[in-house]
């Protein structure tokens, strides 16, 4: 009834403004003032498009930040912490090395102790998210993607499930010529990655094919993977107005687990594996693909009024071994609208949007006994889940001053639906409903074309996950397949921040000067926190979280040889108010049932510090060589792994190296580098399992290790 509902709002809204849209005479936007200034010129217009409207990261009033295949082409960039370490407020922790990394921005995936939480993640414009928020990210190729978007910070006002940001890969579409890449990846611990990418360029339409081949043996015992990837864009232009993507993948993998060790077993050994997860294989094994179908069309000659439309499809094979054999399938279909229309009310230019998103998905959920390792014959649970998540969005900026003040506004209201049915005990049905109302406000205020100061208040909401509804023993209805208890997650959030970005300074020798500045307040209602016992994992709300925030971020580019980046982020979480009812297992073996009151005590694994420093050198020797060598020192203070803050992970400073060379003899173009990591051997924590009952907190990080990269470009 309320998709219905929303549903009908939605097209509605959306109708109305494109029938009214069209009885308006296009205007073209008034461009932005350029001010004269003896000191800087202007940067290119680099266009953000995760944000729902297309504007320049300066007018953007929010954290936001983008990059480049450029920045990274010399880098291991095979994990997303490999690529996405050192911007502020976002904290990237890597389980055994491999695809399994937690992302939090400004707290928001802490939680997460497989996949991605209160983060959205995108696919060119597609969500890969889940109806229910959660993320894997196998799909990702960074040899595939030209480009990722980040915001940090609330988003929950255009997106579902995404209080911490919104993080948009974009795989490669724009190409300047037709091309073959082969690229190849060696290094420590059995790492072998191979793979081709083909690039077609024609002036109607453009065609790219990535293939990759991912394997590794690990660190740790019992912790080899294999991935393969495909990844396809294709492009039809019909002419400047049309524009039609046709976007594919399939992945097929699989993770071994070594698992957490107790602090015990981590001072003694921190690369062994946990004992169970040996005995019982503990695995992940995935196979997905995806079709998705993104036409935009412009209604007019200046392109003041835009349509798009998304439709995909999913089909998603998980197993997962713990103590049992977890096979689940999942089918999904999804669509999301967006129009835009960009014109002058009174004399002032104003962009509105309107969009909507609806994504379903069903299947089977099958559960086996797990006897040494091997999945058995005997069905244990056999479960039908579905998920709908609907929602529809608006969006509102205005110049409010001589194109120096603007108001942005934007609200998105939706409901996320889960549905169980237990196929073994036809009695044994359930499911919750959970609906949000999500709005923000914004003001960007432009004292330069160069400087902008922006300030915003917003309200998000987080539905718990899934498998973060398992239901537990000691919940209110222990009977019900859904927990009962759990609720969704709100906050508050305020934000303050300041951003500059400039090149050419006459004054200084600088080529590029970049610098942002953010504070932050969440109030955060009902935190959904996780807690583990005996390996299995359950998540409870605590009453109220408090987080302020320091975000500080900067790069200076000198001409053409030298670029410095920084970034340091100030965490200060706190639990305000939280009485949670815990489990704990005693020396005997024995489950310990209790109240324990976790007020004022500070969030787990959130460090308080968090420091990072890139230096990267960069010389063309000859016009057809150029050769660059990057440091990199990353610093985080200790962290508490519970949320009794009984125990804690200390800090750490890992430093790494890399140098590359990029040779261009036409038609070839060669790019080679080479690097160690952890150059100091530090042995850190690099992943805590939050609140295990058993103390089963710690996870290593990788010891010193070493990587080379070799890559073909041929342009045709």
């Amino acid at each position: 009834m309320f998709f219905r509902f929303y549903l009908s709002v939605f097209l509605l809204l959306f109708f109305s403004s494109f029938i009214s849209a069209a009885h308006i005479n296009s205007i073209s936007t008034v461009p932005d003032t350029v001010h004269t200034d003896t000191s800087l010129y202007r940067m290119d217009e680099i266009v953000v498009t995760a944000t729902r409207y297309d504007k320049k990261i300066i007018d953007i009033p929010y954290s936001v930040m983008r990059m480049d295949y450029k920045e990274y082409r010399f880098q291991k960039a095979i994990a997303v912490d490999e690529v996405l370490n050192g911007i502020s407020g976002v904290f990237l922790q890597s389980r055994y090395g491999n695809h399994d990394v937690r992302i939090s921005i400004r707290g928001f995936g802490s939680r997460s102790n497989s996949g991605i939480r209160g983060v959205r993640i995108l696919l060119d414009n597609i969500p890969e998210s889940e109806p229910d928020g959660q993320t894997r990210i196998e799909a990702i190729d960074f040899d595939a993607v030209s480009s990722i978007e980040l915001v940090k910070g609330n988003s929950s006002s255009l997106y579902t499930n995404s209080p911490g940001g919104v993080i948009n890969f974009r795989n490669d579409t724009d190409l300047s010529s037709s091309y073959v890449l082969q690229f190849n990846y060696f290094g420590s611990f059995g790492l072998r990655r191979h793979g081709i990418k083909i690039g077609l360029q024609k002036p109607a339409h453009s065609f790219v094919l990535t293939y990759s081949r991912h394997a590794v043996d690990g660190f740790r015992p019992h912790s080899d993977d294999y991935w393969d990837v495909i990844n396809s864009v294709w492009e039809i232009r019909a002419d400047r107005y049309n524009r039609l993507q046709i976007l594919s993948y399939f992945v097929n993998g699989q993770i071994r687990l070594p698992g957490s060790l107790t602090r015990e077993e981590y001072l003694t050994d921190p690369w062994q594996a946990a004992q169970k997860e040996v005995d019982f294989d503990f695995k992940r094994l995935t196979r997905k693909g995806r079709l998705g179908l993104r036409f935009i069309t412009f209604f007019d000659q200046d392109k003041n009024q835009e349509l798009e439309i998304i439709g995909y499809g999913t089909i998603k094979y998980f197993e997962r071994s713990t103590k049992i054999f977890r096979i689940i399938n999942r089918y999904g279909l999804g669509l999301n609208l967006r129009y835009v229309n960009r014109r002058q009310i009174l004399g002032r230019s104003n962009e509105f949007s309107a969009g909507g998103d609806l994504l379903y998905q069903t299947g089977p959920i099958e559960a086996f006994q797990n006897i040494n390792g091997q999945k058995t014959d005997h069905l244990e649970e056999l479960t039908h889940e579905a998920m709908i998540n609907s929602g529809f969005f608006i969006q509102n900026s205005i110049d409010l001053f001589r194109q120096k003040l603007y108001l942005l506004l934007s609200a998105r209201l939706e409901q996320i639906t889960f549905d169980q049915k237990n196929q073994l005990l036809s009695a044994q049905n359930d499911g919750r409903s959970f609906q949000g109302f999500t709005p923000k406000l914004a003001f960007s205020y432009k004292f330069y074309s160069w400087l902008a100061l922006y300030s915003l208040w917003g309200i998000s909401f987080d539905s718990p996950a899934a498998n973060e509804l398992d239901n537990y023993p000691i919940s209110s209805k222990p009977e019900k397949l859904i927990n009962p208890d759990l609720q969704p997650q709100k906050s508050n959030n305020f934000e303050l921040g300041v951003k500059t970005e400039v090149s050419r300074l006459k004054v200084l020798p600088i080529q590029y000067f970049y610098f942002e500045t953010s504070l932050f307040r969440y109030a955060i209602k009902e935190e959904i926190v996780p807690f583990e016992v005996s390996g299995d994992y359950y998540y409870r709300n605590s009453a109220q979280t408090i987080r302020y925030g320091l975000e500080l971020n900067s790069e200076i580019k000198f001409p053409a040889v030298l670029t410095f980046k920084w970034s340091y982020t100030y965490s200060d979480f706190t639990y305000q108010r939280y009485t949670a009812r815990t489990v704990e297992v005693d020396q005997q073996g024995n489950l310990i049932i209790q109240d324990r009151d976790f007020s004022k005590n500070i969030v787990p694994n959130i460090p308080r510090h968090n420091f990072f420093f890139s230096t990267v050198l960069e010389h063309s020797i000859l016009s057809w060589l150029s050769v660059v060598s990057q440091l990199n020192y990353w610093a985080v203070s200790a962290m508490y792994v519970n949320d009794s803050n009984s125990e804690s992970a200390d800090g750490f400073r890992v430093v790494g190296v890399n140098v590359g060379m990029e040779l261009s003899a036409k038609p070839f173009q060669i790019i080679c580098s080479a690097g160690i990591h952890n150059l100091l051997d530090e042995r850190y924590v690099s992943f805590i399992n939050i609140n295990s009952a058993d103390q089963r907190f710690y996870e290593t990080g990788a010891p010193r290790n070493y990587f080379a990269t070799l890559k073909i470009n041929l342009n045709l």
